[in-house]
């Protein structure tokens, strides 16, 4: 997926709806057996968390991962073109976290096919956070939008994070936090 979205970089332009059409295909074959193998990572993931946080960690990352089901049914028409400079940073950077996560983790296919899907989806296409409005980090901060303006909790300290996707996701920092 992440070759196709890049030879149509290389071509110069790319629209909403044609990366959309990427998505989806990619999205459609995504099946119950990948969820499932998706919540035990996710729920191995948690382990050292703190027990208190774990169940909220483990809900939102579960609603995270059930939104691919919005981009295999999304039949929106989205104008304009995509930044190529962003995309073309998101792709790379997303490229970098799989190889590194095939390294020096046990993440499986769907996780990432996942992951990379509703990343593209919710920056690209949807124009929301990568994170939902209200998913929630440790200490009980969330993803928030105010007056039309998308809010991230962790947006700043994970910057430079190259685990990250925070470079490419359009939510900026909370100042509250």
């Amino acid at each position: 997926m992440l070759n196709k979205i890049k030879n149509l970089i290389s071509q110069g332009t790319i629209t909403r709806n044609e990366l959309l059409k990427i998505l989806q295909k990619e999205a459609r074959k995504v099946d119950i057996s990948d969820f499932i193998q998706c919540n035990l990572q996710i729920q191995q993931g948690v382990e050292c968390i703190h027990t208190s946080y774990k169940k909220d960690c483990i809900k939102s990352y579960t609603n995270f991962m059930l939104r691919i089901k919005d981009v295999k049914v999304d039949d929106g028409n989205y104008n304009g073109q995509i930044d190529i400079d962003k995309l073309k940073e998101a792709v790379i950077l997303l490229l970098k976290q799989e190889q590194k996560a095939k390294e020096e983790y046990d993440l499986k296919g769907a996780f990432w096919m996942i992951y990379k899907i509703l990343s593209l989806y919710s920056t690209f296409i949807i124009e929301e956070p990568i994170h939902q409005v209200g998913f929630m980090f440790p200490g009980g901060f969330t993803v928030k939008i105010e007056r039309d303006k998308f809010t991230c909790p962790v947006k700043e300290n994970n910057k430079d994070n190259p685990s990250a996707v925070c470079p490419f996701c359009i939510a900026e920092q909370d100042e509250n936090v």
